[in-house]
């Protein structure tokens, strides 16, 4: 219940002060022992592990939750973090509803499955909890190594690299390090700044230094780094926003769905976060529905997702379709944006164009839809925001081998940047950790060819 009463346009404070935190708690709290230890011996311990196999980290699964089972949960918390140093945050974000938990065999026999991710965040919480580092860096080698980007693939990469006694320097153009794990993410998913003890604990291994407000193309460029340095990993991200390509796209309370969720991850007053009371979001993927259900959590009184396609074609996972539906969130399919309708004191709603497929190419029906909205976030997917980078492009990211080397003599890349990544942050962890173990060989004497 809004505090003050029905409350028109964007306004802050729609709900009673008290209402903040428990709307944006824990997504998904914790396991205790006892229930750890329940949902840890359900598991079979699978012989040829199909969930280890859907882990794009190659976590050895059965390994750790016996582990777990057994009254070691700080040897499992070793044994994710050898495979995936952000495991911590990756049990917390990834869609594991597809990937680990779907190629459960209890998923296949039961509809369901070991909760593998709330496990992973058990051992990972208790190690980290008691700071207990499992990687001792050996002597320098001399060797020092550019990343560019404090994001999961640029940490991933960092550490594996410092793992083997290079001296790593990151650059970040925020002022805090962490990427979309910081910046990109619900509240909801990742609390009580839980991102930052995360770089903490990553860098804890010593030989990685983070500078902040470095912006490459700016502040730094590709060839200086490549003077400087013996090698350069680039995990910028994606920084651009793709267009609406709707008529009066620019009108005041038109936004983008990234910049929303960061102010939001950044304030330390929720209370004093504006929103609107009537929300539309223009998109189908994770950040869509992130930045749907903190409007809704935020106060907003009707929130309603718009997607070109169908259900099935979203890139939002069925739970977080799901969260949003229970969060009351009205998800529209078929629908396209055309024009923004606004007056003099900003957007009014917005007029769609309804869509089907047509021999298999998106077309409009010819019918349209107003919706009532005074505000609308653009959730339709992100762009690389430098091109002068000179590395080869292809799809609008850059171009890299299976080991992430791009074009240009000793640069890799890796996360959502690179080709080849589906924006999963644990896959952006998988192809920086593989892209360091690539520099590395050619560190010591190897060949970027």
């Amino acid at each position: 219940m809004a505090s003050g009463g029905l409350k028109q346009g964007i306004a802050p404070g729609r709900l009673d002060a008290g209402q903040y935190a428990a709307n944006f708690a824990d997504l998904h709290p914790p396991l205790d022992r006892h229930e750890a230890y329940v949902e840890a011996d359900r598991c079979y311990f699978c012989y040829d592990a199909p969930c280890m196999n859907a882990c794009p980290t190659t976590i050895d699964i059965p390994l750790f939750i016996r582990e777990i089972a057994t009254g070691n949960p700080l040897g499992a918390a070793e044994t994710i973090f050898e495979q995936n140093i952000l495991g911590g945050m990756c049990a917390r974000v990834c869609p594991t509803e597809q990937l680990c938990e779907e190629a459960c065999v209890r998923e296949e026999a039961e509809g369901k499955p070991v909760k593998i991710g709330m496990l992973q965040r058990y051992a990972t919480d208790i190690a980290m909890r008691d700071n207990v580092q499992f990687f001792e860096r050996p002597e320098p080698t001399g060797k020092s190594v550019a990343v560019v980007g404090a994001g999961p693939a640029g940490l991933a990469a960092a550490h594996r690299l410092a793992t083997k006694g290079h001296s790593v320097v990151i650059f970040d153009a925020r002022p805090k390090a962490g990427g979309l794990n910081e910046y990109g993410i619900a509240s909801y998913k990742s609390t009580d700044g839980f991102a930052q003890a995360e770089v903490d604990y990553v860098t804890a291994i010593g030989g990685i230094e983070i500078v902040h407000g470095q912006v490459l193309g700016q502040d730094m460029t590709l060839p200086r780094l490549q003077e400087t340095y013996d090698a350069v990993f680039l995990g910028i991200g994606l920084g651009g926003v793709n267009a609406l390509r709707a008529q009066n796209e620019s009108a005041q309370g038109v936004a983008n769905a990234v910049d929303f969720i960061a102010e939001l991850r950044q304030s330390s007053d929720l209370a004093a976060l504006p929103v609107g009371r009537r929300v539309v979001v223009i998109g189908g993927g994770m950040t869509a529905v992130d930045a749907a259900v903190q409007s809704k959590l935020l106060g907003a009184e009707e929130v309603t997702m718009v997607y070109r396609r169908g259900k099935e074609h979203m890139g939002a996972s069925a739970f977080e379709q799901d969260l949003a539906a229970a969060k009351g969130v009205t998800i529209r399919h078929w629908m396209a944006p055309r024009r923004v309708l606004a007056d003099g004191a900003g957007v009014t709603g917005i007029e769609l164009a309804y869509t089907h497929l047509v021999d298999g190419n998106l077309l409009e029906t010819g019918e349209t839809v107003i919706l009532m909205a005074d505000q609308v976030f653009k959730a339709i997917g992100q762009t690389l925001a430098t091109d002068g980078d000179g590395a080869e492009r292809a799809g609008g990211k850059i171009m890299v081998d299976a080991e992430g080397r791009t074009s240009l003599p000793g640069v890799w890349a890796g996360g959502d940047c690179a080709t080849g990544g589906d924006d999963l942050t644990v896959t952006a962890v998988a192809e920086g950790r593989d892209a360091a173990e690539s520099m590395h060989r050619f560190l010591m004497g190897g060949s970027n060819g």
